[in-house]
């Protein structure tokens, strides 16, 4: 069972919204509740696979709206990236290397979750971007602790 810790206040649907609004956006619904249960936060297990080449990483946090942290704020996190990220893909959190955990807002990417690899050398369109899981609640499901 995947246990989420979060110092972040709750939100409300108008806060989710709003940022949906203001970056022009539709968030998937598992991920709408999610940030309304608990507006991001730590994970336990944390632990997940990317691929065989590239091994497995771990999750070390989901962000939330006006989280405590600017760091982990979805706002501030979507504005630092602009531009970086593929079309069609949200930042929702980091990995322990500063990788970015996306999930797919429109297009074939809806849903879908993936990881983008900063220091993997893109060589063409979603070459640093690797496959995780088809909806938000898999990958949070798909999380282990390293035995």
């Amino acid at each position: 069972m995947t246990i989420i810790n979060s110092d972040n206040e709750k939100v409300s649907i108008a806060n989710i919204k709003t940022f949906e609004k203001k970056y022009n956006v539709n968030l998937p619904e598992e991920y709408i509740v999610f940030l309304l249960e608990h507006n991001g936060g730590d994970v336990d297990p944390n632990v997940f696979s990317i691929s065989d080449e590239h091994g497995e990483s771990a999750l070390n946090i989901l962000y939330g709206l006006d989280a405590v942290s600017e760091f982990d704020d979805l706002s501030n996190v979507f504005d630092s990236l602009d531009g970086e990220l593929p079309q069609g893909l949200l930042s929702i959190g980091d990995d322990s290397g500063g990788n970015q955990i996306c999930i797919g807002v429109s297009g074939k990417y809806v849903n879908k979750v993936y990881i983008w690899m900063h220091d993997v050398e893109e060589d063409g369109h979603m070459t640093n971007v690797f496959f995780l899981s088809d909806n938000f609640n898999e990958f949070l499901d798909s999380l282990y602790e390293v035995e």
